[in-house]
């Protein structure tokens, strides 16, 4: 999707690719995985199906940018609800990433700039 603002998704500077904040929205500015109700607010989401998408959102973006999803080296991951979310967000992380992936900080946030559930901020190498 299109950034939501007046920055672009990814900018290099030496050797290194720096992601702004990657969120699960679809190209089409759809979020997978939200219900919303007739007023327009969040009903329900599902933050596995969020977290496969911003993970392919952040493989789109690293490819775009010359990088690749194995030369991330640091992952920032904002969490809307850390109590509610984390144990399915770290157990769907362990599918993309071992052990000795990229250091990862997560954090919870009050609420993120669209309904989503979801942000990740990714510095990698940049590629060859």
């Amino acid at each position: 999707p299109k950034p939501v603002g007046a920055y672009p998704h990814a900018k290099k500077v030496g050797e290194l690719v720096f992601l702004s904040g990657i969120g699960p929205r679809d190209s089409n500015g759809k979020i997978p995985g939200v219900e919303f109700d007739e007023k327009g607010g969040i009903s329900s989401y599902d933050i596995g199906v969020q977290c496969h998408a911003v993970f392919a959102n952040v493989r789109t973006v690293l490819e775009s940018a010359g990088s690749s999803w194995n030369d991330l080296v640091d992952i920032t991951v904002f969490l809307t609800d850390i109590r509610r979310d984390f144990d399915t967000y770290n157990r769907i992380y362990a599918e993309y990433f071992s052990s000795d992936g990229p250091c990862r900080t997560t954090v919870e946030v009050s609420r993120l700039p669209t309904p989503i559930a979801i942000e990740l901020k990714c510095i990698a190498r940049a590629g060859e």
